[in-house]
C-alpha cells in the first residue's frame, strides 16, 4: 500500500479505480479496509482515495490528540500530493466528523459531501468524560475493553456474524495509543452546524435504521441544514451501514455520485 509523508508523518492510503475522485474517511477505531465493499462495487466508475487515519492501519500516529482538523489537514495534504484539486469527501462516524472539519478547512476542495452514521453536534460534558475514560482504559488495559463496549453497538448483526468478525479484526489491529488519541480528538471537536448551514451542497446523509450511536434523527438534522441534501435510511443496519448493508449503501452512493 502506498504511503505519503504529510505533516511530518507517514500516511498509508489506497488509490483505487478511475473516474471522479471520492475520498472516504473511516470510522473509529477501524481503517481504510472498511470501504472494501464500496471499492469492489464502484471503482470501475470512481477513483477512491482511502487514507488510514493517523495511528490506524499503516499510518503513523503523531503527537497529542488526533484532532478532526488534523485529520482534515492530512487529507488535504494527501490530495495535494496526488494532484487532486477537488473531490467528493465522505466519512463514516469519526470519518464524518473529519469530513466536516475538511469542509471547514477548505470548502472549495469539496465537490460533494457524504456523511454516514455521524452527527454534526459536539460532545456534551458527559460525552467528553466517557471518551476520556475510554482513552485511559485503552492505555491501561489495551483494546479488549473497547471491543467489549463498542462492537455490539457498531454491528447490528452481532459479533459472530461475518461483518462482526471483520469489524472486530480491524478493531484488534488498532493500537491503544491510537484509540486514546482519537477518543481525545473526537472529544475536542467543535459543533459543525454552522459549517453545514453555509455549505451549498451537494450532500448525501446516510444512517443505519438501527444506529443507536448516531440514530437517523441525527442524519435528518444534518440534512435539514444543507439545502437540497439527500437523506437515506438504510434498513437492517446499525452504526456501520456501509459494511452491514453494502449493496444498499452502494446503490445510494452510486446514485448520488452519478448525479454530480
Amino acid at each position: 500500500m502506498p504511503t505519503v509523508t504529510v505533516n511530518g508523518l507517514s500516511l498509508h492510503y489506497r488509490d483505487v479505480g478511475q473516474g471522479p475522485a471520492v475520498v472516504l474517511l473511516h470510522a473509529f477505531p477501524l481503517n481504510g479496509e472498511s470501504f472494501d465493499a464500496q471499492v469492489k462495487a464502484l471503482s470501475g466508475r470512481y477513483r477512491f482515495i482511502l487514507p488510514d487515519t493517523r495511528g490506524f492501519g499503516g499510518s503513523g500516529l503523531g503527537e497529542g490528540p488526533t484532532l478532526m482538523s488534523v485529520i482534515a489537514q492530512d487529507t488535504l495534504a494527501l490530495l495535494d500530493a496526488l494532484g487532486i484539486d477537488r473531490a467528493v469527501v465522505g466519512g463514516v462516524s469519526m470519518g464524518g466528523y473529519a469530513a466536516m472539519a475538511l469542509l471547514r478547512e477548505d470548502a472549495g476542495r469539496v465537490a460533494g459531501l457524504v456523511l454516514m452514521d455521524t452527527q454534526c453536534t459536539a460532545d456534551d460534558d458527559a460525552g467528553k468524560a466517557r471518551r476520556e475514560a475510554s482513552a485511559k482504559e485503552a492505555l491501561e488495559k489495551g483494546v479488549e475493553p473497547v471491543i467489549q463496549a463498542l462492537l455490539s453497538k457498531l454491528v447490528g448483526s452481532g459479533a459472530d456474524s461475518p461483518v462482526g468478525r471483520a469489524v472486530e479484526a480491524q478493531m484488534r489491529a488498532a493500537s491503544p495509543q491510537a484509540i486514546a488519541a482519537a477518543q481525545r480528538g473526537m472529544a475536542l471537536r467543535p459543533d459543525s452546524k454552522d459549517i453545514l448551514a453555509r455549505y451549498a451542497g451537494p450532500a448525501l446523509m446516510v444512517a443505519g435504521e438501527h444506529d443507536a450511536i448516531t440514530p437517523p434523527e441525527k442524519a435528518k438534522q444534518m440534512a435539514d441544514l444543507v439545502t437540497g441534501a439527500r437523506l437515506e435510511v438504510i434498513p437492517g443496519a446499525a452504526h456501520l451501514a456501509n459494511q452491514e448493508q453494502p449493496e444498499r449503501v452502494n446503490a445510494v452512493l452510486d446514485s448520488f455520485l452519478a448525479s454530480l
